[in-house]
């Protein structure tokens, strides 16, 4: 199926925002080392911008949770099945599947079985939870690209070819020395209080979170003078849905909405409440003290209890990160408007924080090893790999 390199053909699939900025600074990379190959699958306004010939948007894989996935699965089975042909008629060299791995790994296992040489771009959890399913993937993948460095020893553990890239976010995020020029960018004063609040991404994330984060930034507005909230959304229609909360809850306070801007809210923030994912790593690599929370359906958290999936005492980025946790952790019924105020309030007034900070600039400069270079490398060898060119 390899073919020379002024040829490549390379197929992909990235779930949402993350995976849709991860898959475009990939094209890019891919673009300078192979100026011919051409890319085509399921990307979002990032990938499309690179150069991605885009067959469906990136959304349309963005479900939650177990129990979730149960009412989507004939439209993603459907899906599926109809880009394994597509890929193959389309005559790809390898397909890259970047995040959604429950989606993705079934996806490269049909591909490899038709001839494909197969990466999944970001390592899912699997060294936390569901363990039995590195099996999966060693059957399904030619290679693992991840983001973490403690990532490849596990694979190598069980036989599964993984390469450590970095993370295309701590090439790009930096603290700020200066919270006012930020401020400055966003029209908000330089001497207030700030908190960012960041409910998620998927339209589940938000309704699962943010009236009790909403009613937490406005219990905190009671307690701090002057306090600004600033709460970016990913797209316009999360933000419309944060906006009609706060006037259904008849929330009080100084509540900032926006789209697109989530890097300048954390560096304007003193403190930042989030959802688990990407942007606690991102509140690490911008150097913010931070508050984390998770809420799965109650069904699939009571699988997830019952089953006993998870294997580690932490679940948010920064804590699986540092040597020791910084961050306090929130879970399901834990997640109140009382209990997170009382988490930030004293985030607000610790000025002692050197520890902390020390501990998050080691992890940055761990990540910052170039990864869209690093992945499109790995990348380009897969695809090539037994060629004759």
């Amino acid at each position: 199926m390899s073919r020379s390199l002024a040829t490549l053909r390379i197929a992909l699939v990235a779930g949402e925002h993350s995976g849709d900025t991860l898959g475009a600074g990939l094209i890019d990379a891919l673009r300078e080392q192979v100026p011919g190959a051409s890319f085509f699958g399921v990307g979002g306004p990032k990938m499309r911008a690179a150069g991605l010939e885009c067959w469906e948007d990136s959304e349309t894989l963005a479900v939650m949770g177990l129990t979730e996935v149960i009412k989507h699965l004939p439209r993603l089975l459907k899906l599926r099945r109809s880009l394994v042909e597509r890929f193959v008629r389309a005559d790809a060299d390898a397909f890259v599947g970047i995040d959604a791995p429950d989606f993705n790994i079934g996806l490269a296992q049909r591909l490899r079985a038709r001839g494909l040489k197969t990466i999944q771009y970001v390592s899912p959890s699997v060294w936390a939870w569901r363990q039995g399913r590195v099996k999966t993937i060693a059957k399904a993948c030619d290679r693992v690209l991840c983001l973490l460095p403690f990532e490849p020893e596990f694979y190598l553990r069980h036989n599964v070819e993984a390469t450590f890239v970095g993370h295309p976010l701590a090439q790009n995020i930096r603290p700020v020395d200066d919270v006012a020029i930020p401020r400055r960018e966003l029209g908000i004063g330089s001497n207030g209080p700030v908190l960012t609040v960041m409910p998620g991404s998927r339209g589940g994330e938000i309704a699962s979170l943010a009236p009790d984060f909403l009613a937490t930034a406005a219990a905190l507005s009671d307690q701090l003078d002057g306090l600004t909230v600033l709460v970016p959304l990913a797209s316009q229609r999360g933000a419309d849905d944060v906006r009609g909360l706060i006037e259904e809850q008849g929330l009080q306070g100084n509540f900032r909405l926006s789209v697109g801007d989530a890097n300048v809210c954390m560096a304007a923030a003193d403190v930042l409440l989030l959802a688990s994912g990407t942007a606690a790593l991102e509140g690490l690599l911008h150097g913010k003290p931070m508050v984390v929370a998770y809420r799965l359906a109650p069904s699939t958290y009571r699988i997830v209890r019952a089953l006993n999936l998870v294997k580690l005492e932490h679940f948010s980025l920064p804590n699986l990160l540092t040597a020791e946790p910084f961050v306090r952790e929130f879970v399901q019924d834990a997640i109140t408007p009382t209990s997170l105020s009382e988490a930030l309030r004293p985030l607000f007034d610790d000025t002692n924080q050197t520890e902390m900070l020390a501990a998050f600039a080691q992890v940055r400069e761990q990540l910052a090893v170039n990864a869209d270079e690093r992945a499109a490398r790995a990348v380009v060898a897969t695809a090539t790999a037994g060629s004759a060119s």
